[in-house]
Formats: structure tokens, C-alpha cells, sequence
């Protein structure tokens, strides 16, 4: 039987970040676990990344994933927006990375057409897809639908990552 991955998916937002564990052994995915991680909005900035960190640390600490994937930051219109989905996206990035985990990022639409077929696939449809390839998972969240989301897109991508990092690595060694 081929070794299991536990890959753990972050869908970053200030507001909301949404978070999933899935199991990849061979080409067979399983759900593990899926939440949000909700802060408080009376709370300014600073406290409020504190409690995705605490939210993140505790995820990580309790699922022990192999690897982690977060989506890469869509152009935002509203320059404060932008601003606190990279902070908020920060927070993904350094609590996986502070674990010693490898930590991937993909665009939204790879991420859709990945999961539905289509890069423009809208929330309802990436549901139903998550919900079908991880029967049982009840994403508690639109948030944690689309973590279990871009875990998947992990899962069916990582493996190249991994090798195109190494042979970039291999090639500028050999320089």
C-alpha cells in the first residue's frame, strides 16, 4: 500500500480563513477535518492575526499535515482590502513555514479548473465538486469548502512542484 500525505489547505481572509485537512494515499483522497477560523471584527488588525495564528497553530498542532497550501493573492479594486487579505495570507504562509512544513501557493484559477475543469468556476459549483471527491466532508464554511479546494488542487499538483523546485535547485547547483 503506497504511503499516505496529509495535506493541509488555507483559504485566507481577515474576516475568515478557512482551513482543511485532507489524506492522499495513491490517487485515493480522504477527509480529515475542515473548519474557519473566525476573528473578531471589534478587535483591531494586529489582535485579529493573532487569533488566525492561535487558529493555525492549533490546526497544524492537531492534524500534523505533510505539506500546506495556500491561494496565491487575486488584484483586489479596493487597495485596503488588498492590503489585509496579504496579511491575513502572512499569517498562512508563516505558521505552515514556522512548522517546518513545505508550504505551496496556487492562483484561484488553477485551483478551480483543478477541482471543477474550469477556471472560472463560482463558489456553488467548487462546493459540489469538494463535496463529491470528499464524500462526507460537510465544509462547514464557504471558506473551508474552498480550503478543502485548494488541498485538493495540492494534492493533484504538489507531487510537480516538488519536482520542479528540486530540478531548479539540481540545475543551479551544477552552475
Amino acid at each position: 500500500m503506497p504511503a499516505s500525505l496529509r495535506y493541509l489547505g488555507i483559504d485566507p481572509g481577515l474576516r475568515a480563513t478557512g482551513w482543511g485537512v485532507i489524506e492522499v494515499t495513491g490517487a485515493r483522497l480522504t477527509h480529515i477535518a475542515n473548519g474557519t477560523i473566525a476573528s473578531n471584527d471589534r478587535l483591531g488588525v494586529a489582535e485579529r492575526l493573532v487569533e488566525i495564528e492561535r487558529g493555525l497553530i492549533e490546526v497544524v498542532e492537531t492534524w500534523e499535515p505533510d505539506g500546506a497550501a495556500v491561494e496565491q493573492v487575486f488584484v483586489a479594486r479596493d487597495p485596503v482590502a488588498a492590503l489585509k487579505l496579504g496579511q491575513a495570507r502572512a499569517m498562512a504562509l508563516l505558521v505552515p513555514a514556522r512548522a517546518g512544513l513545505p508550504v505551496a501557493e496556487y492562483a484561484a484559477n488553477h485551483i478551480k479548473k483543478s477541482v471543477v475543469g474550469a477556471g472560472h468556476a463560482g463558489k456553488a459549483q467548487i462546493r459540489m465538486m469538494v463535496e463529491m471527491l470528499l464524500p462526507g466532508c460537510g465544509a462547514e464554511t464557504e471558506h473551508a469548502a474552498d480550503a478543502l479546494a485548494i488541498a485538493i488542487c495540492h494534492a493533484h499538483s504538489g507531487g510537480a512542484n516538488a519536482r520542479i523546485a528540486a530540478a531548479i535547485l539540481k540545475a543551479e547547483a551544477a552552475r
